[in-house]
């Protein structure tokens, strides 16, 4: 025989009550029955959980042990309708959000404000990662979204989803105190010093790399290449040791650090995108909410 709720509901009645009669009123039926249901409660969990005598009904050790336990357990099945209906529409559960350092200076912190906002009781793990590993993690299945930049491979596109939420222009980071620096406005690559370029490698993320040494092209510089770096703070943190110039987007300029000075340039620059991609077939309700919330927030 199997515990029911029928049964905690008929003990707890009568635990409260401490009087068969009354907690019969109580739960609409006649004395027998209720009587018959606990003592099959008590044969079921094998010991007694009142006492019964001339004077009244008292709970026994075992029943005042089953009473909280058992509150606890009918107000989690009486709340359970209105759990699964909030995990339904996607307010509660989980989501697992990777991003690339340069979206934490940009979209990430007004979009998370947002969905915490609208969905405060679902919980988010957040991952910093390049837009390579995110790609693999989301074939994988591993994460929910990643905040990445494009393109998305083609074989990625077979499975992925894709949504662009912010395009910015790229702009110098150098180190501070260059006279080329000293005039207010943009700036002219050309008429910087020959220092060595601190870049992103291209197999981490070929759409940034290649943009960033287009603008160099264009404007008819060929820089050598210093340092390689995956993260946009380390990136700026080598800028700030005097290693060379970068190349970073926008957003990153809020990335405040000593001995570094971030310029627009004068020279055509090209627009860097930043996107969410998902898995196609992920049908989480809080997937869905996130990507509903995001459509109205985008920027693109």
């Amino acid at each position: 025989m199997n515990l029911e709720l029928r049964q905690l509901r008929y003990f707890v009645s009568v635990a409260e009550e401490l009087h068969f009669g009354k907690a019969a009123l109580r739960l609409h039926m006649t004395q027998p029955p209720l009587s018959q249901t606990i003592l099959a409660l008590e044969e079921l969990l094998g010991a007694a959980l009142f006492e019964r005598n001339r004077r009244g009904v008292a709970l026994t050790a075992a029943g005042a042990a089953l009473l909280p336990e058992a509150r606890r357990l009918l107000a989690q099945a009486q709340a359970l309708p209105q759990l699964v209906q909030r995990a339904a529409a996607g307010e509660v559960g989980r989501l697992t959000l990777a991003f690339v350092s340069s979206a934490d200076y940009s979209v990430l912190p007004p979009f998370l404000r947002a969905y915490r906002a609208a969905y405060p009781q679902v919980q988010i793990t957040l991952l910093e990662a390049t837009s390579d590993l995110q790609l693999d993690d989301l074939l994988h299945q591993r994460i929910d979204a990643g905040l990445l930049i494009p393109p998305l491979p083609d074989r990625a596109r077979v499975e992925l989803d894709y949504l662009p939420v912010l395009k910015e222009p790229l702009v110098l980071a150098a180190p501070s105190g260059l006279a080329a620096l000293k005039k207010p406005g943009p700036v002219a690559l050309a008429g910087l010093p020959p220092l060595p370029l601190i870049i992103f490698p291209r197999a981490i993320s070929p759409a940034l790399h290649d943009a960033i040494l287009s603008v160099f092209r264009g404007a008819g510089v060929t820089p050598p290449i210093g340092q390689e770096a995956i993260q946009m703070q380390t990136i700026v943190s080598l800028v700030s040791a005097g290693m060379g110039i970068a190349l970073v987007p926008q957003s990153v300029s809020k990335l405040m650090r000593p001995g570094v000075e971030y310029r627009s340039l004068s020279d055509p620059t090209p627009q860097v995108e930043t996107g969410l991609a998902w898995r196609r077939d992920n049908d989480s309700p809080v997937l869905q909410g996130f990507l509903e919330l995001l459509r109205k927030n985008t920027q693109c």
